[in-house]
């Protein structure tokens, strides 16, 4: 039986593998390859390069931003919130938006909610696993009393975070407005969600 439950694992994670392969924020920056040989300052240069990609492929996908910050505004006048939610460093970076936007925007405490699954321990370390439960990220939601007025956007660089998954169904099941926002084309997320970005 034990041999059995570790093929299994072995036969899943060979799986996960494979499905990852094709995703391009899986793959290897061929540009990069050599970034581990060059002195600094071309390290850097490289760095500053891929970086000024960044602008041109927000550009690509401004109509729905826009849909997106419209449906927030809307929420908002409706007593709505917005709500982030991720695993990891996608977890994280919604964190740190929420987190600035009372000081940066006025906005009251509250109105704009980061979740991350395995909670507030992830924020400074790796919660293994968190990422992988469906039902911790609609567990998380309901501990926040989601409402339809609400909207959550679900952060998954890969697009695919069972977490977000779970939460952005859990949404849709409420009647809020959701929003997918991953770096592959084609995100799993992008089909339990409104908006995909």
């Amino acid at each position: 039986m034990r041999s059995q439950n570790r093929w299994m694992r072995g036969h899943m994670n060979n799986r996960l593998i494979d499905d990852l392969k094709g995703l391009a924020s899986e793959s290897r920056n061929p540009d990069s390859q050599d970034i581990d040989l060059l002195p600094v300052m071309d390290i850097l240069k490289k760095i500053n390069d891929a970086d000024a990609q960044v602008a041109g492929v927000v550009r690509q996908v401004l109509p729905e931003v826009a849909k997106a910050v419209d449906a927030t505004v809307r929420a908002f006048q409706s007593n709505g919130r917005l709500i982030y939610m991720g695993a990891g460093t996608s977890g994280r970076i919604g964190l740190l938006d929420a987190v600035e936007c009372p000081p940066t925007y006025g906005v009251p405490e509250g109105l704009v909610i980061p979740l991350i699954a395995g909670g507030e321990a992830a924020v400074h370390r790796a919660q293994e696993g968190a990422e992988d439960d469906p039902e911790l990220g609609e567990a998380d939601l309901k501990t926040i009393e989601l409402n339809s007025h609400d909207v959550v956007v679900g952060i998954a660089a890969s697009g695919r975070t069972p977490y977000v998954v779970g939460g952005l169904r859990y949404a849709r099941s409420l009647g809020c407005t959701t929003v997918a926002l991953a770096c592959n084309k084609s995100a799993a997320i992008a089909s339990e969600a409104d908006i995909a970005i």
